[in-house]
C-alpha cells in the first residue's frame, strides 16, 4: 500500500525519538484543500484510531485512514534534505497532476 524510504524511515523514528508527546507511529490521511483539490496530512500519533489501517515499514508503524487509502494505494514517501525545502516528498501513482509544492494533488 504506502512505502517509506529508508530516508523517511529515519526522519520519522527521529521525529519519535525527540517528540514531547508520546507517538508509537505516523498517520497519513488525505483531506480536501490546497491548490489542486487534496492534500496530504501527516503527523505523529500515539496510537490508531478505529478507522485507520495500521502497516509496518522498516519496524515504523504508518496509520492511514480508511477514507484516505484510495488516494494513497502505491504512494512512496521519501524524506529529502532539500536546500529550499526540506520535508517529506510523496510519490502517488494516482494522482493526475500536483503543485509545485508537492503537498497538494488531483
Amino acid at each position: 500500500m504506502i512505502k517509506l524510504t529508508v530516508s523517511a524511515v529515519n526522519a520519522v523514528r527521529g521525529a519519535m525519538s525527540s517528540s514531547a508527546q508520546p507517538a508509537s507511529g505516523l498517520r497519513i490521511m488525505v483531506e480536501a484543500g490546497g491548490c489542486n483539490g487534496l492534500k496530504y496530512m501527516m503527523g505523529l500519533a500515539e496510537e490508531p484510531k478505529p478507522d485507520d489501517t495500521v502497516i509496518e515499514c522498516d519496524g515504523v508503524k504508518v496509520f492511514v485512514h480508511n477514507k484516505s487509502h484510495d488516494h494513497l494505494v502505491g504512494t512512496t514517501i521519501d524524506f529529502v534534505m532539500a536546500l529550499e525545502s526540506p520535508g517529506f516528498t510523496f510519490n502517488n501513482p494516482n494522482a493526475t497532476s500536483s503543485c509545485s509544492c508537492g503537498k497538494s494533488f488531483s
